[in-house]
């Protein structure tokens, strides 16, 4: 007996049934575009506002600022230092809740979320509880000011601290994703080949994650950059100390200076942009 085929009929369509199918791939696409236009056309429109707001004359006045371009360089350095942190500290505990499952790692995994939702001023708050809670007389901060010579509190040491507390958590989350969709095989090969755990984690497994890595840092690295709660809270926003360019805005606005504010907020667009189209082009690859 022949075995039953079903023969589909790969011909494409022509005629009405051709332009009736066109016509509703248009009025889909339309309206997705509409709909999704909504989120861009608004964000379009406030960096528009910003720029209408103010001439080029205000934005170099700002930049002029001595207090300005202390700012600046601080954040560049913070947000550096920040997001080497958060990739030095947030890659190994990516690679062991993405290989490893264990006893209390559904905990972890919450606690790393945890700053995610907490509200920036709320983290900086449990910052500064932190090192100024008293445990039988001895606190964090006197130690590190008596005993290390390093303080935290209210110093540049405090603002690096603010940033990564926020942007780890996002590099962990971005290189946990990495070594999920990394295939764990060739690691488990190299170790039946003599290779220890360490080895194959090195040799094999964060060479094939520079990509991720490479995102998570630029990630990290924007997020630091936004990050304003937590600083304000447990470094304070004192100038040619531990003003950066997010308490700068706050500071300009709080003396009236909304020119110099807008000025600030669109080199600070301006400085998102870089990273994020770095993140676009390095991080997640050029499509071709």
């Amino acid at each position: 007996m022949a075995p039953f085929v079903i023969r589909l009929n790969r011909t494409p369509p022509t005629g009405p049934i051709r332009q009736m199918r066109t016509r509703s791939d248009i009025d889909f696409f339309l309206i997705l575009g509409l709909i999704s236009s909504v989120y861009v056309l608004l964000i379009a429109f406030l960096v528009i506002a910003d720029i209408r707001y103010t001439t080029l004359q205000d934005f170099r006045n700002a930049l002029q600022k001595p207090e300005i371009q202390h700012a600046f360089w601080l954040t560049l350095k913070t947000c550096t230092v920040s997001a080497f942190l958060s990739i030095w500290i947030g890659t190994p505990l990516a690679y062991l809740l993405s290989r490893h499952r264990f006893r209390g790692d559904w905990l972890i995994d919450t606690i790393v979320d945890i700053p995610i939702v907490l509200p920036p001023l709320v983290l900086g708050l449990s910052l500064l509880i932190l090192f100024h809670l008293p445990i039988n007389g001895w606190e964090l901060e006197n130690w590190f000011r008596d005993d290390v010579g390093f303080p935290v509190t209210y110093r540049w040491p405090a603002v690096v601290l603010s940033q990564f507390a926020v942007a780890c958590a996002f590099a962990i989350r971005t290189m946990r994703v990495t070594f999920d969709q990394i295939d764990r095989r060739p690691e488990d090969v190299a170790r039946t080949l003599g290779c220890t755990r360490l080895q194959a984690f090195l040799q094999i497994a964060l060479p094939q994650a520079i990509r991720g890595e490479t995102a998570a840092f630029t990630i990290a690295w924007a997020r630091a950059l936004g990050e304003f709660g937590p600083i304000l809270v447990f470094a304070g926003a004192t100038r040619f100390r531990t003003e950066v360019l997010s308490t700068t805005v706050f500071l300009e606005l709080s003396i009236g200076n909304l020119e110099a504010a807008v000025a600030v907020s669109l080199l600070m667009v301006a400085m998102a942009m870089v990273i994020l189209m770095i993140l676009r082009l390095v991080g997640l690859g050029v499509r071709g």
